[in-house]
């Protein structure tokens, strides 16, 4: 592994450092959380049609994280880690919040309890402003809370009963992230004599897409059968998209520059897992999103399930133009690591899964001193080569995946092997026994609950085979 570095970020690493000691308060904080955007669906993570120009200069202006994990596979799970700096399984947060009753036959909790402290509310008690605008996901169309009781001074337009949001304007999503945006710059300059923190989290590239004609122009070369033809490629919706999300994080990060914020605000742009898969119904006319090199989509436990983009940018401080491909860094550090750059005490009884990062944030790179660890109690949908066993963990280089009775060990070395091919469990007992022993513990302290028949399987109907 390999940070790619000239001579000159050389220096800028020595300035980052000697900075970071000068600071006398914490920086501004915004955090960009898209929804089902894959490894891959960048310009700066390699996508070959995706125009991505403005997220593009952030990683250009910042750092680029090619080892950034999300710590579930689907969105309520992954935003508990995020907010709580703790594994989403310790609230009963498995898979997603949906109605009450499949949040009660799947052994969930029906919202994350509002007492937990979460990165809003430390900041808060420190005089930032803070915000939540956008997706929440965290109960409130359960019945839970809303975002404003978890710590947030301002909350603009969230989802109400679902991911679709407020209205039921079929273009209402197309043209959510704009929205979002617009409200986002008038909480910045609004705030901007002070510290604040601002968590805008997007509906796209979530399913079901319907990109407007405008979005889908600069993508009318991949309409199949030719331009006159009625119906829109999963292509277009899908690029169209992700360009828009790109548009309109542009005026975000013009916004900062005209009001003179730029420089002390840090920014992490993530995604909330990886891409969804076509097989599901309502990604069926847009699930096209890339996960790179890796193995899995949305749901599943290998890479491309967890492993997303992670890029931040706060300059002076965070280096720029640097891909650190050497750190390990996962959504359950983020509370730790804005709390140390705020100068917030996390509180001691709040125990964390995640670690501070702030070194690594700065621009010294290095080896996680914890292990990750994951478990999925569902089925996953789509082609039996994403279907991941229940449980993950991934310490150094090895990743160890297996069901709980052991039903199915796999074991990768994710430095010679991206794409999780070769599974070498049987060649490194001693490895396997170790992340094993690790993995089953921890799954033991978690809440009990049911399991979906079928979960941790890899099956596929054979000719002649009867269907289940």
């Amino acid at each position: 592994m390999r940070i790619v570095l000239s001579l000159f970020l050389i220096g800028v690493l020595v300035t980052a450092s000697a900075n970071a000691a000068d600071v006398t308060h914490g920086p501004n904080v915004i955090f960009i959380l898209a929804d089902d955007l894959g490894w891959g669906d960048l310009g700066c993570y390699g996508h070959p049609n995706i125009k991505t120009p403005n997220l593009d200069r952030l990683a250009k202006d910042g750092t680029l994280f090619t080892q950034f994990y999300v710590n579930g596979s689907v969105c309520s799970p992954s935003r508990c880690a995020f907010f709580t700096g703790q594994y989403p399984a310790r609230h009963k947060i498995h898979g997603h919040y949906a109605t009450r009753e499949l949040n009660e036959s799947r052994g969930m909790s029906q919202w994350l309890e509002p007492t937990v402290p979460n990165v809003p509310s430390l900041l808060k008690k420190a005089g930032y402003a803070t915000a939540h605008i956008g997706k929440w996901h965290l109960g409130s169309n359960s019945g839970g809370p809303p975002p404003d009781k978890y710590g947030f001074d301002f909350v603009g337009t969230s989802e109400s009963g679902g991911a679709n949001g407020p209205t039921n304007d079929p273009l209402f999503r197309a043209k959510s992230t704009a929205i979002f945006v617009d409200e986002a710059i008038r909480f910045v300059e609004a705030n901007k004599a002070k510290p604040f923190y601002l968590q805008l989290w997007t509906l796209v590239p979530h399913a079901t897409l319907n990109p407007t004609d405008e979005q889908v122009k600069p993508y009318a070369r991949f309409r199949a059968g030719g331009p006159n033809f009625p119906h829109r490629s999963a292509a277009e919706n899908f690029y169209a998209s992700v360009t828009d999300l790109d548009t309109q994080v542009g005026r975000l990060l013009k916004a900062l520059d005209d009001n003179g914020l730029a420089n002390n605000t840090l920014i992490l742009f993530s995604s909330d897992n990886g891409p969804e898969d076509i097989h599901i119904n309502n990604a069926g006319h847009s699930g096209i999103g890339s996960a790179g090199p890796f193995r899995g989509r949305k749901r599943s436990l290998y890479e491309g399930g967890v492993r997303v983009p992670g890029i931040i940018r706060w300059p002076g401080h965070v280096p720029a133009g640097v891909i650190d491909d050497t750190s390990v860094v996962a959504g359950v550090d983020w509370l730790p690591t804005v709390c140390k750059l705020a100068g917030v005490s996390v509180p001691a009884e709040h125990k964390l899964d995640g670690e501070n990062m702030s070194d690594v944030f700065l621009g010294q790179p290095r080896a996680r001193s914890t292990p990750l660890m994951w478990e999925w109690r569902f089925r996953i949908a789509g082609e039996p080569f994403h279907h991941s066993p229940q449980l993950a963990i991934r310490d150094g280089d090895w990743k160890l995946l297996l069901n709980p009775d052991r039903s199915r060990i796999e074991l990768y070395d994710l430095k010679r092997d991206l794409t999780q091919l070769n599974n070498v469990a049987e060649h490194q007992p001693e490895i396997v026994a170790r992340l094993s022993e690790r993995v089953l513990t921890w799954q033991k302290e978690l809440p009990a609950g049911p399991l979906d028949p079928g979960a941790g399987q890899m099956n596929y109907t054979l000719p002649g085979s009867k269907r289940k």
